[in-house]
């Protein structure tokens, strides 16, 4: 758990600009949902832009951070987990506590009022706590869809994986199909985390850790059948203090460019320096 009191005072001190590249190790799917299926096209499109290019929804790649951090550090159980959604078969629930010193809550906010715990009483929330991280939409790189891979997508930008469910009694086949960027694709990545505090400096640390899980896990659908296995490159760590806003003072690049093993021993290095910079 962190530093954080229910007393801490919050006042921006700076923001932390994480830049970089999001590679698909294989095929990476983000379904756009039932409300976009076309005729003739595949069961479960990915999601795409205004200009027909797919893109990685920031709330998709923010929720699977979050998501994997709380499995991690043992918030993923009964007794740490509250409902948004009760609904049957469509249950969502997520942790959340009242702790004013919940590394988690911290990082990804939370609003006060009553939440139904899957086990136990209700929280009465009274800690409301601004989000420090925002993860923007990721823009896809077109340039990393080469002409050789152009030939063998069954769209311009994407290609349909077919797939068998077996039914176990009579052995008939239900076959679907997946829309999915390829391998070798990449987007941009940016992700912002707001420091409040000097307490909040160590976040960082945190975030670095959730991106790692998701190297070694999945991202969107499918990824118990090989999809979705991803990692990140040319991440740039950038700290822009509250003069940057206020008179124009410089930036500070504190990381110019590697991968997330060189980032996480350079910010471990760094460690709070950057809060006097």
């Amino acid at each position: 758990m962190s530093a954080h009191t229910a007393q801490t005072e919050l006042k921006l001190i700076g923001k932390l600009i994480l830049e970089g590249e999001l590679h698909c190790e294989t095929g990476l799917h983000v379904g756009a949902g039932k409300g976009s299926l076309e005729i003739g096209g595949s069961d479960n499109p990915v999601v795409k832009d205004s200009s027909g290019r797919p893109y990685v929804p920031g709330s998709s790649l923010r929720g699977r951070i979050r998501s994997l951090l709380e499995q991690a550090t043992g918030m993923a159980v009964p007794s740490e987990l509250v409902y948004l959604s009760k609904r049957k078969g469509q249950e969502v629930r997520i942790h959340q506590s009242d702790r004013p010193d919940d590394d988690i809550c911290i990082l990804f906010g939370r609003s006060p009022g009553r939440m139904e715990r899957v086990s136990g009483e209700p929280i009465e929330g009274n800690n409301a706590s601004p989000a420090r991280l925002s993860v923007f939409d990721a823009p896809l790189d077109p340039e990393s869809i080469t002409q050789q891979m152009r030939e063998n997508l069954d769209d311009e930008l994407t290609e349909v994986k077919s797939e068998n469910a077996i039914d176990r009694i009579t052995s008939q086949a239900n076959p679907r199909t997946i829309e999915r960027v390829p391998a070798g694709a990449r987007f941009q990545v940016r992700l912002v985390m707001d420091v409040l505090c000097e307490e909040d400096a160590p976040l960082l640390s945190l975030l670095i850790q959730g991106l790692r899980l998701l190297e070694d896990d999945t991202l969107g659908g499918g990824g118990s059948r090989g999809s979705g296995r991803v990692r990140f490159g040319n991440l740039k760590l950038t700290w822009r203090g509250k003069d940057y806003y206020s008179t124009g003072a410089a930036q500070k690049e504190l990381v110019p460019a590697g991968d997330l093993a060189a980032l996480q021993a350079q910010t471990q290095e760094i460690g709070t320096s950057f809060l006097s910079q």
